[in-house]
């Protein structure tokens, strides 16, 4: 069990988002937190990640990033923190590849982990995809078991949600068979909203977010 958690922009600064790591730490009954991520790009998150700096040299968690930076925003803010950030979790498949902020990370060693990877709302474009499913057909896969193993090929982690035990079971089920270059190459061809489809530099999504959470 790999456990992750998020310091929300309502327990943004070093002080509360202390407190709230050691509150995450009683809820889930654990003594570390396997990955912690700020949620998202805004109110204090330098304090933020001062806090989570901290909890991490005190063996609190094992590692520390952020979820929803994008390229700008990112690169901002690694560039003056302390420690890296070790994941940048966005929204990331076929339809949303995230290719342009891949250099950005590479500067920081940092990896990405994909939330959305089968399209989140609107997942139909991926799941019912035509190409993904002639490319399935070819390994015995379904679409879905395509575009998690295109993502995997990339060295992106896919968190796949689903409720159901045989969707889990299909999800993990990806390792024994690998994309040729064709695949990969026509996969990529898919790409439509390359940052994802929310803007997270959206003023009014911005506005909304700290009036309402902040």
């Amino acid at each position: 069990m790999f456990l992750v958690t998020k310091v929300w922009i309502s327990n943004a600064g070093e002080e509360k988002a202390y407190k709230s790591i050691d509150e995450s730490l009683r809820k889930l009954q654990t003594e570390y937190i396997d990955l912690l991520l700020i949620h998202q790009a805004y109110g204090d998150v330098f304090g933020t990640w001062r806090a989570m700096e901290k909890a991490y040299r005190e063996g609190k968690v094992r590692a520390i990033g952020v979820s929803n930076f994008q390229a700008g925003r990112f690169f901002d803010f690694a560039h003056y923190v302390e420690l890296k950030p070790m994941v940048n979790q966005l929204q990331c498949n076929a339809l949303a590849q995230q290719t342009c902020i891949e250099p950005i990370h590479a500067e920081f060693g940092t990896k990405v982990m994909a939330w959305g990877p089968l399209g989140g709302q609107g997942a139909e474009g991926i799941v019912k995809s035509e190409v993904l499913a002639a490319i399935g057909a070819k390994y015995g896969k379904t679409a879905a078991q395509v575009a998690l193993r295109w993502l995997t090929q990339r060295g992106i982690v896919a968190i796949p949600k689903s409720s159901h035990k045989e969707r889990m079971a299909q999800n993990i089920d990806i390792f024994d068979f690998s994309l040729s270059d064709d695949d990969m190459a026509q996969i990529a061809k898919m790409n439509q909203h390359d940052a994802g489809t929310r803007d997270f530099d959206d003023p009014q999504f911005v506005k909304y977010l700290i009036e309402t959470y902040g």
